[in-house]
């Protein structure tokens, strides 16, 4: 069964690295599903981080891949923890399905950059701006707003305390998008001056008057980066009332990549003053 709160990053890995000894070892799914007696989907469900990481089996399948004790017993120790639910498992009922998989990978990421095409990105939005927002675009009353905004206020501060760098791209469209009123707003331009001078944390906005650039029309954009090589890099792209896709292949998280490069590059750089509202 799928872990309820999504997979950790250190279950992401070990699941990665049972699929790299299987590998190694030239043992096929079929094989591997035979030690288990059970069915090739069960291994890659394991592989996958799908389900959860039970002892019996992976020591089994270490066994069938001919691993080494020495590198058996790190992976053996490491399964308590991978199974452990994420710090977010007690908000899972004001998260999104795809929540779980993004909070996850961004738990662990020592970059993210995100850009957002008309308003603050969320990693930058302060409680009042955001509970607003959600009132606005939504069309009934919003279920679990106030878990809904604790949750982001914990995100954005286990990103802070852990020193992982933050890089937002705005419009400046964003700071003329009323939200909540103009105490909110104050309140929202305010948060992003201070945010410019934190360390480990890039603020650029784009001015009104620009030329078009790489990412103009691109829905609210993020790339995940985690220092595991097991881990590759993830985009991001929320399209607004339709779906959200977490882009795993490294081709177009590449593409994405340099998009955003692109973009930055073409924008004031880092400590520029906020245009005015």
């Amino acid at each position: 069964m799928r872990p309820r709160s999504g997979p950790t990053v250190e279950h992401r890995v070990l699941a990665a690295r049972l699929r790299t000894l299987r590998e190694r070892a030239g043992v096929s799914l079929q094989a591997a599903a035979a030690a288990l007696d059970a069915h090739p989907a069960t291994v890659r469900r394991i592989e996958r981080a799908e389900t959860g990481l039970d002892a019996h089996q992976v020591r089994v399948l270490l066994e069938c891949y001919a691993v080494p004790a020495a590198e058996a017993e790190p992976i053996m120790t490491g399964l308590a923890a991978a199974n452990l639910p994420g710090w977010w498992h007690r908000w899972r009922d004001a998260m999104e399905p795809w929540q779980q998989e993004v909070i996850g990978i961004e738990s662990s990421a020592a970059l993210v950059r995100t850009w957002h095409p008309a308003l603050v990105p969320e990693m930058l939005r302060t409680p009042a701006y955001e509970a607003a927002l959600r009132r606005t675009l939504a069309a009934a009353p919003v279920p679990a707003l106030d878990r809904h905004i604790e949750l982001l206020a914990e995100r954005q501060r286990r990103l802070g305390e852990r020193g992982a760098a933050l890089w937002a791209l705005l419009p400046a469209a964003a700071l003329h998008t009323t939200v909540g009123g103009p105490a909110v707003m104050a309140g929202q331009r305010k948060a992003l001056e201070e945010a410019a001078h934190r360390p480990h944390l890039t603020v650029q906005v784009v001015p009104l008057d620009f030329p078009p650039h790489p990412l103009t029309g691109v829905p609210p954009l993020h790339l995940l980066r985690v220092p595991e090589p097991e881990i590759g890099d993830r985009a991001v792209l929320e399209t607004p009332g339709a779906r959200v896709d977490v882009i795993a292949e490294p081709v177009a998280v590449a593409d994405y990549r340099m998009r955003l490069d692109a973009a930055c590059a073409a924008a004031p750089g880092p400590g520029s003053p906020l245009p005015e509202s």
